[in-house]
């Protein structure tokens, strides 16, 4: 059984964010999760996503970019969200036990920390992308892909084959080319948020069954 959340503040050089962290008796892992570029932490698909980890058995932290903190639109500079991450992560390692602690997040949120692993500013024991937008709608030629081969820990690739932000060929091209590490589940006919068209469904329980390949694929590197 879960504990409930605990509401709390993470310094960042913006000034502090808010963070959400909770805990089953005995987590097999944590997980750290970040938001996209529109929604913050507390929007229902994070939330979705963040309780169903919880009952599959990881500790989750959430929380919000200072941007958002912050009451504004547009995202930070990358400086400023790579810094957010490395805080974040930091908070996560200091509330665990001997769990390890992976990075997650939805589009943008999974993207910086990619570009932080990579880089070695954060070293979580592997990443799960929620939609990694590996370019923008339409502009398949600017992919985001460089950073993703300096990765040296597992990645799962949970992708709808309808995001606009992914094409499906590239992705699975890429994916192939990350060899062992590096795993793709689609999501056929799913978007940037998974939703599917036709198919109305709360965004909790999109986030929500997530999860399950979340855990799976965790679990497989303990």
């Amino acid at each position: 059984m879960a504990g409930p959340e605990e509401s709390l503040r993470i310094d960042t050089v913006k000034g502090p964010v808010s963070a959400k962290y909770a805990r089953p008796a005995s987590p097999f892992a944590t997980i750290v999760v970040a938001h996209g570029a529109g929604a913050g932490m507390d929007h229902p698909f994070l939330v979705g996503f963040t309780r169903a980890c919880l009952d599959e058995g990881l500790a989750t932290l959430r929380f919000n970019f200072p941007y958002l903190e912050s009451g504004r639109r547009a995202p930070d500079t990358e400086a400023v969200l790579r810094d957010a991450w490395r805080a974040a992560l930091e908070a996560a390692w200091t509330r665990r036990k001997k769990e390890p602690v992976w990075a997650s997040g939805k589009s943008l949120g999974g993207r910086i920390a990619s570009m932080c692993a990579a880089d070695g500013e954060i070293g979580p024991a592997g990443l799960v992308f929620l939609g990694y937008p590996l370019h923008p709608p339409g502009k398949p030629e600017r992919i985001r892909d460089e950073h993703l081969y300096r990765i040296e820990v597992p990645m799962l690739f949970l992708q709808g084959t309808s995001d606009p932000f992914a094409s499906p060929g590239l992705l699975r091209g890429i994916v192939k080319k990350l060899g062992e590490r590096a795993t793709l589940v689609p999501f056929e006919g799913a978007g940037h948020s998974f939703e599917v068209r036709g198919h109305k469904r709360d965004p909790r329980e999109i986030g929500g069954s997530l999860a399950p390949h979340a855990a799976a694929f965790i679990r497989e590197y303990l």
